[in-house]
């Protein structure tokens, strides 16, 4: 039986990782160099997938697919079907940007630090 527990910060961010894992690898130079909204948005659908996940004995389940940029986690065997995923759409990227580090070149916001 898996042990069932709330979500810490913590844990959402290590299913977003578990996701997201090939982005920093797949496309580290575009990484380096910052994704517009567009690339971002392409490159995180290519490491997404169609549908995919992963959960095994003491892990995360996470669940994600690249329509909509949807991650599900949870502590629970998550039914994609019926929950609302942790991450979607421009929260993915948002996500994305900061846990990467990715800028966005079409910002015209100097960067304060």
């Amino acid at each position: 039986m898996r042990e069932q527990r709330p979500l810490s910060q913590a844990d959402k961010e290590e299913a977003f990782r578990i996701a997201t894992r090939a982005l920093p690898k797949w496309y580290a130079d575009e990484v380096a160099k910052g994704m517009s909204d567009a690339v971002l948005t392409t490159a995180i659908e290519h490491v997404l997938g169609i549908f995919g996940g992963s959960c095994g004995p003491g892990r995360l389940d996470v669940a994600h697919q690249a329509a909509g940029l949807k991650i599900w986690g949870g502590w629970h065997l998550v039914n994609h079907h019926t929950e609302k995923p942790l991450y979607s759409g421009t929260k993915t990227l948002a996500m994305a940007r900061h846990i990467y580090g990715i800028g966005d070149p079409d910002e015209e916001q100097m960067a304060l630090f």
